[in-house]
C-alpha cells in the first residue's frame, strides 16, 4: 500500500472538529461561520476517480474561517501544533495583515490552536498574538510557548460541541471594554 506523503492534510482533524462545532453553532442561531475554501486551478485530475492530482495556488489564502456570532463579524484561522513551541513560520505576513484590518473594521480576529500533545485546544486573541508577531519581526525568536500564553484562553470541554470557542469570543469582547 503506498503511502500518501502530503503535507495537504495537516489539521483537517482540526477543521472537521471546528465544521462540527460551526454546523451546532449555526443550527441553534448562536453564529454563522464558514469554512473558506483555498482557491485553486486544478493541473491533472484522474480521470478514473475525478480527484485533483496536481494543482496551484491562485491566490494567498487569508484565514479559513469566516463570518458573524450575534452580529459580530469574525475570522480566524486554525493551526495544529505537536509541540508546546508554536512555530510562527505557519502564519504568513499577508494573513496577519489581513486580520489587522479585519479588526480595524471592528472584527474580531483570532486563532485557534490545536496543542495535540496536550489535548487542549486554545483560543488566541489577535492582540495577544501581535507582541510574538513583532518580537520575530524585529530580530527576536520566531516562535511562542505555551507557557508564554494566558491559560485563561484555554477552551474547555462542553457537551455536545467538538471546540466550543464561543465564551472565548465573548471573554475577548469583554476585556476590550
Amino acid at each position: 500500500m503506498a503511502t500518501w506523503k502530503t503535507r495537504g492534510l495537516r489539521g483537517s482533524l482540526l477543521e472537521d472538529l471546528i465544521n462540527r462545532t460551526n454546523e451546532k453553532y449555526r443550527e441553534t442561531g448562536l453564529a454563522l461561520i464558514q469554512k473558506i475554501p483555498t482557491p485553486i486551478t486544478p493541473m491533472q485530475i484522474d480521470r478514473e476517480t475525478r480527484h485533483i492530482t496536481l494543482a496551484y495556488f491562485n491566490q494567498k489564502s487569508t484565514v479559513d474561517y469566516i463570518g458573524a456570532v450575534q452580529g459580530i463579524p469574525v475570522c480566524f484561522d486554525a493551526k495544529e501544533c505537536a509541540e508546546t513551541t508554536f512555530s510562527l513560520q505557519n502564519i504568513h505576513p499577508h494573513q496577519v495583515q489581513f486580520m489587522r484590518e479585519f479588526e480595524a473594521q471592528d472584527g474580531v480576529a483570532f486563532f485557534l490552536i490545536f496543542f495535540t500533545r496536550e489535548n487542549l485546544f486554545y483560543y488566541l486573541p489577535f492582540r495577544h498574538f501581535l507582541p510574538f508577531w513583532e518580537r520575530a519581526q524585529t530580530g527576536g525568536r520566531r516562535s511562542f510557548r505555551l507557557d508564554e500564553l494566558d491559560m485563561t484562553y484555554v477552551i474547555p470541554d462542553e457537551q455536545g460541541l467538538m471546540v466550543p470557542y464561543l465564551d472565548m469570543v465573548n471573554k475577548d469582547l469583554l476585556e476590550r471594554e
